[in-house]
C-alpha cells in the first residue's frame, strides 16, 4: 500500500517539531557542559522568586541581607518548578543553574482549561483571599478558594480591600466576609490607598510565606506595594465597561517582607475550578459541615434533596447557613456537569 503523501502544512509541522527537539537536545548538552565546567559556584539552597519558561529568578535562602536575584537556567526535568519552590542551585555569570527541587511542604494548584491540575505556588503558610466592593465580591468564589485551601492543608484568611470607598457596597461586602470569622477564617479590612489597617495586617504576615489570590482588580498588587514599597508591583484600573479588573500580573511573584517572611502576588483569576477534587473532599472543605458528614441515611448521599440528609437537617436547625449549603450544592452541580 502506497504511503500517504504529506501535505506541505504537515511537513512544516514535522520540521518545526524536529527543530524544537533538536534545540532542546542542544540546550541540554550545553547545560551538561556548563555544569561540568568551572564557571559555576558551589551548590547552595535558594528560593524561586519567579518562574519563566525555561529559566527562573532565584534568591539565596541563607542570605538574609542579600536579596539579589540570580537568573538561572532550568533542566528539562524541572518543568513543574513554581514560585516558592526551594531549590539547590549554583551561581554563575550571566546565568546560574538550578540543579534540583527540594521536597515541598505543600503545593497550591488550579486546573487548566482541560481540567488538569497546574501548579501555581509552593511551600505556602497562608492563602489570603482578597476581595473588594468593586469588582463585586462573589461568595461562591471565596468558597471555592477555601475548599482548595482545606484540600491542600493550607491556612486561609480573607482580606477586604478598598474600605475607603464610601458606599453601601462596602458595608454589604464587610457583612459577607465577617460571616467567615466564626468558621475560623481571620478577616482583615484594609485600604491600600489610604493605608487603613495595613500596619496590623502586615504584622500578621511576619515570618510567614503568604500568597494573595482573588479576582483581577481587587488590589492585590496595590496591597503588596503598601506593605513592601520596594516591590513596585504593576497595578491597573478597573475596566469601566464591566467593572472587572485588567490583568496586571501574569505570573506569580515573590517579594520579601520588611520584617521577615515572603508574600506572593498571583495572577488574578475570575474563576477557580475544582475539577481535581472529588465531591467528598469538597464537602469536607466546608469546615462547618464536618460534624454532620458520614451520618446521612444513605451512604452515597449527595446532600441535595435526599431524605435523611444530615446537612439539610442541620440547615433547618440553623446549625449551618443556607447560603453556604447552597454554595456547596452549586459547586457539586458544576463538578457533575463537567465530569
Amino acid at each position: 500500500m502506497a504511503r500517504k503523501k504529506l501535505t506541505q502544512r504537515q511537513r512544516r509541522r514535522i520540521d518545526a517539531r524536529r527543530s524544537q527537539e533538536a534545540a532542546k537536545a542542544v540546550s541540554e548538552r550545553e547545560l551538561d557542559a556548563l555544569e561540568e565546567s568551572d564557571q559555576l559556584g558551589p551548590e547552595q539552597t535558594g528560593i524561586v522568586v519567579i518562574r519563566y519558561s525555561n529559566q527562573a529568578d532565584v534568591v539565596a535562602a541563607d542570605a538574609a541581607d542579600d536579596m539579589a536575584l540570580h537568573r538561572c537556567h532550568l533542566r528539562s526535568h524541572l518543568d513543574s518548578l513554581v514560585t516558592g519552590d526551594r531549590v539547590v542551585w549554583r551561581k554563575g555569570e550571566p546565568y546560574g543553574l538550578v540543579c534540583s527541587v527540594l521536597p515541598r511542604s505543600n503545593l497550591l494548584e488550579r486546573p487548566d482549561n482541560r481540567g488538569h491540575a497546574r501548579p501555581v505556588v509552593a511551600n505556602i503558610d497562608r492563602v489570603l483571599i482578597v476581595v473588594a466592593a468593586k469588582p463585586e465580591a462573589r461568595a461562591g468564589l471565596i468558597d471555592r478558594y477555601l475548599v482548595a485551601c482545606e484540600y491542600h492543608g493550607i491556612a486561609a484568611g480573607i482580606v477586604l480591600n478598598k474600605i475607603d470607598l464610601d458606599s453601601e457596597a462596602v458595608d454589604t461586602t464587610l457583612k459577607l466576609v465577617n460571616s467567615y470569622e466564626p468558621l475560623g477564617y481571620p478577616v482583615y479590612a484594609v485600604s491600600a490607598k489610604t493605608g487603613a489597617g495595613i500596619a496590623e495586617f502586615a504584622r500578621h504576615l511576619q515570618g510567614q510565606t503568604a500568597v494573595l489570590v482573588g479576582q483581577s482588580g481587587v488590589g492585590k498588587s496595590s496591597l503588596i506595594n503598601s506593605i513592601c514599597p520596594h516591590a513596585a508591583c504593576k497595578t491597573g484600573d478597573l475596566s469601566q465597561a464591566k467593572a472587572k479588573g485588567r490583568h496586571t500580573t501574569t505570573t506569580a511573584n515573590l517579594y520579601p517582607l520588611p520584617d521577615g517572611g515572603w508574600i506572593i502576588d498571583s495572577p488574578g483569576i475570575r474563576e477557580f475550578g475544582l475539577l481535581h477534587i472529588n465531591l467528598e473532599d469538597v464537602a469536607y472543605g466546608f469546615v462547618e459541615f464536618r460534624p454532620f458528614l458520614g451520618q446521612c441515611d444513605f451512604r452515597n448521599c449527595r446532600h441535595i434533596d435526599e431524605p435523611g440528609c444530615t446537612l439539610s437537617l442541620a440547615c433547618k436547625r440553623s446549625e449551618i447557613s443556607r447560603r453556604r449549603l447552597d454554595s456547596f450544592r452549586q459547586i457539586s452541580e458544576s463538578l457533575n456537569s463537567q465530569s
